[in-house]
């Protein structure tokens, strides 16, 4: 039997072993998915060994960069992105399993956003420094929205840090997307920390976290008069494109 996973900690929150295993069993596909919660990346390669019959995975919060130097191989797009979430296994050529690192993130939030955003969505702010932002950055410049990012610890000439952001800079960007793990389960009550006041009903709100469906900084936003989107359609447009790599001849 094949097998496919996810690397990351930790993985409480994560709605991908469900996913693929409701498709494997309608589509009758003779494979697995399951959740591998690593501490640290130094148990990667432990990880392979234990599961010889691994043919890719998937990697999510913290590791989408980090684990870049793991890898024998990283696809243009992940190169330009700055970061991977699908890794494919190659064994039948080589004498160990070789790694090759894709971003289909980057894809499944593009896709995601062209179905709902409106003319008026040229700017953007996008909270968060991980892999995950930099997968929606990388989407966003394809797509032609400029964009600041927001930042904890910003680093970078032009990232706003939090205590920078005011109800004006809020205004001016209609598109607000969260790429931070905040508010994401079990930390349900947690939010991130912007004014609100800001927000009004041209903008739109996206929060990549899907658990749980409704996030404080949704419900905050959408009380605000926004429009407001969960991660999920982006998950499943990523998860597909993992699918399609894995499968690869």
């Amino acid at each position: 039997m094949k097998k496919y996973g996810l690397i990351g900690y930790p993985l409480a929150h994560s709605l991908s072993a469900e996913f693929f295993n409701a498709k494997f069993k309608t589509e009758g596909i003779n494979a697995v998915y399951e959740l591998f919660p690593l501490e640290s990346l130094s148990q990667l390669k432990s990880l392979l060994s234990l599961h010889p019959s691994l043919q890719g995975f998937n990697v999510t919060s913290p590791y989408k960069v980090e684990v870049m130097r793991y890898l024998d191989r990283i696809d243009e797009e992940a190169e330009l992105t700055g970061a991977v979430n699908t890794i494919r296994v190659e064994r039948a050529r080589f004498r160990r399993p070789h790694l090759v690192g894709y971003n289909t993130d980057v894809k499944g939030f593009a896709d995601s956003l062209e179905l709902i955003r409106k003319p008026w969505h040229t700017q953007a702010l996008v909270l968060g420094s991980g892999g995950a932002a930099l997968a929606v950055m990388r989407a966003l410049k394809k797509m032609g929205i400029v964009h600041r990012q927001v930042s904890r610890t910003p680093s970078a000439p032009g990232v706003y840090a939090y205590s920078d952001l005011t109800p004006e800079i809020i205004e001016r960007h209609k598109l607000i997307v969260n790429a931070t793990p905040v508010g994401m389960y079990p930390h349900i009550d947690q939010c991130p920390s912007i004014p609100f006041e800001g927000i009004g009903a041209e903008h739109l709100c996206y929060d990549l976290i899907y658990n749980p469906q409704e996030t404080i900084f949704m419900h905050r936003a959408q009380a605000q008069g926004a429009s407001v989107q969960n991660g999920l359609e982006m998950l499943l447009i990523q998860a597909l494109c993992s699918w399609r790599i894995w499968n690869e001849r």
